[in-house]
């Protein structure tokens, strides 16, 4: 194991198996020294954890859950990103993330529910996690999700 992975184990964290494509595409490519991974919604064991839009609103996903959310997609990602390169200790940089939130016309804390993601990204790679990022409010995710999120990462060859 590496220093990234024994980080991982550290914050109580399991990689889990990389999520199975829901249409017509792969959940990472390698293209150089970059892997972009394709938007990562909150799948545990194959199932969403949560559907719906994100909102104040009494049956919405509260923003404190959609945050908590957005750190399962990340999680998702870096299991993407190591089933391409092996080990996670190749990761020089997350570059950029974007997250995607399902929002309520009158929710606007996107960038609070992005947060999930990059504090776990900061949080599993320390300096080389900190990232470029949007966060952008939406109608609708694919199978109901309340937030997507997809990254690109450096990678040393």
């Amino acid at each position: 194991m590496g220093v990234v992975d024994d980080r991982i184990a550290e914050l109580g964290l399991t990689l889990p198996e990389v999520v199975p494509p829901v249409a017509a595409y792969v959940p990472a490519v390698l293209d150089g020294s970059r892997v972009y991974v394709s938007g990562q919604v909150p799948m545990v064991g194959g199932v969403l954890a949560a559907t719906g839009q994100v909102g104040e609103l009494v049956g919405l996903v509260s923003a404190e859950k959609a945050h908590e959310l957005a750190a399962v997609c990340a999680l998702n990602a870096i299991a993407a990103i190591k089933s391409l390169v092996g080990d996670l200790d190749r990761v020089e940089r997350i570059v950029k993330v974007t997250g995607f939130v399902a929002s309520d016309p009158s929710f606007t804390g996107q960038p609070g529910v992005v947060n999930g993601a990059s504090e776990l990204f900061q949080q599993v790679f320390g300096d080389l996690g900190v990232h470029a990022r949007s966060a952008v409010g939406v109608a609708a995710l694919p199978l109901g999700a309340p937030v997507e999120v997809e990254v690109i990462a450096h990678v040393r060859a």
